[in-house]
């Protein structure tokens, strides 16, 4: 497993002071992390299920919307500008 050093450093760092300096502590914590990772995914997984294709899913959550793509893009960039501006 390949992490950023920035995120292993901080990783590292509240590990020890979490679990102390001594042998085991970063296990500890990885396995913590890791196993709430996997619950929360496992739950969310469990609630939405996994799409067997997300290009009709998405085709299904909007065909209620009668407008382009192109139209749609439009009326966002008119509300982007509108928060930016407010």
């Amino acid at each position: 497993m390949y992490i950023s050093e920035e995120v292993e450093k901080k990783f590292r760092k509240l590990a020890m002071e979490l679990y102390g300096y001594g042998r085991g502590a970063l296990s500890i914590a990885a396995e913590k992390a890791l196993n709430e990772w996997v619950t929360k995914v496992s739950e969310a997984i469990e609630v939405v299920g996994l799409l067997d294709d997300p290009v009709e899913a998405i085709y299904g959550m909007l065909s209620h919307v009668k407008k382009s793509g192109v139209e749609l893009q439009h009326e966002a960039k008119e509300i982007r500008a509108e928060k930016n501006l407010g």
